[in-house]
């Protein structure tokens, strides 16, 4: 950081403009004199200097007979402002909410109103992207066709998969069959750590951020007549929409299989026994590995051969009890 950036962190501090530079000019010269006449800071300045010592970024001492100010230490005076800035900040947020509140009411006197706020045309994708990046422990999502970001990646995901954010995600059968969106978004948030299932359909299409507000955009149907989404906020409905995907999560089907597959099962087969598991077609899983369908027959001989099954159903039966799935 160059010197002619620091008046502008210290103005993000809560320093004035001219405060922030009556200490750089501190810091440059050594000292300021309040005593002897040429040196004396006009009335302008001893008002801010007045303010930088009650804060503690300035002292006055006594060198030779006169009174100089001297900058001193700043971390703790520093860690002062940041944490007054932290607190303005909340205060403002709080106020901003209450104000929208405000103008909510004044547009629409029923409380209700406020639960459910209808997004619509350009400014969705916007209204994802900027709610999903601040995201702070937990996304909980129903996955499946038609998609705002039109099956794009999602490199938000990715993001706040490696700070930390927990993702548990239910596909649709449909979302899993799209052999694009599953090599651009799917595999590669799974392979980030994104815990995912798969339904054969699932009930809405859902995301749940930090169990405080929640996203349901339409079905095909729904989005050739409106395209639109509709933001839930904290109220029963947001419990019963949380409810409602944890009632979905403890009935569907693992789409990865973590470190429980057996380190003698080769990649290719892994990946098999995943999509096995999602319950797509040979045809599906074919195109999804990228390999033709003798291939993926031979596979599968290969699979059962070492499970000592004849039908799928054995198969799967085999990679419950010996933890494959």
């Amino acid at each position: 950081m160059s010197d002619e950036d620091l008046p502008t962190h210290l103005c993000r501090l809560g320093l004035t403009r001219r405060e922030a530079e009556v200490y750089v000019a501190l810091l440059a010269t050594g000292s300021g004199d309040t005593g002897h006449p040429p040196d004396e800071p006009g009335p302008d300045s001893q008002a801010h200097l007045a303010h930088l010592r009650r804060i503690g970024l300035v002292t006055v001492s006594d060198v030779g007979g006169f009174r100089r100010h001297v900058p001193v230490e700043p971390t703790v005076a520093l860690e002062f402002l940041a944490h007054s800035r932290g607190a303005e900040l909340r205060e403002a947020q709080q106020a901003a909410a209450n104000a929208y509140r405000g103008y909510r009411r004044s547009v629409s006197p029923h409380p209700t109103d406020n639960l459910v706020e209808v997004v619509t045309g350009d400014s969705i994708i916007e209204r994802i992207e900027t709610i999903e990046e601040a995201a702070e422990s937990e996304v909980l999502r129903f996955d499946s066709p038609p998609y705002h970001t039109h099956g794009s990646p999602n490199p938000i995901e990715i993001e706040n998969l490696g700070q930390g954010v927990e993702y548990r995600v239910v596909y649709s059968r449909s979302a899993v069959q799209n052999a694009a969106y599953y090599a651009v978004n799917i595999q590669p948030s799974i392979a980030a750590g994104e815990r995912a299932r798969i339904l054969p359909t699932v009930p809405v299409k859902l995301t749940v951020f930090d169990r405080r507000l929640a996203i349901v955009s339409m079905s095909f149907v729904e989005a050739e007549v409106n395209d639109s989404m509709l933001l839930v906020h904290p109220s029963s409905l947001l419990s019963a929409l949380t409810g409602l995907f944890e009632t979905s999560w403890r009935a569907a089907l693992p789409m990865h299989l973590g470190e429980r597959v057996p380190s003698a099962l080769s990649p290719i087969h892994r990946r098999i026994v995943e999509l096995l598991a999602t319950g797509v077609t040979d045809d599906t899983i074919a195109e999804l590995l990228g390999v033709s369908r003798r291939t993926l027959s031979r596979h599968l001989e290969q699979l059962n051969s070492r499970a000592g099954s004849v039908t799928r159903f054995q198969m799967a039966l085999h990679a419950a009890r010996n933890g494959w799935i």
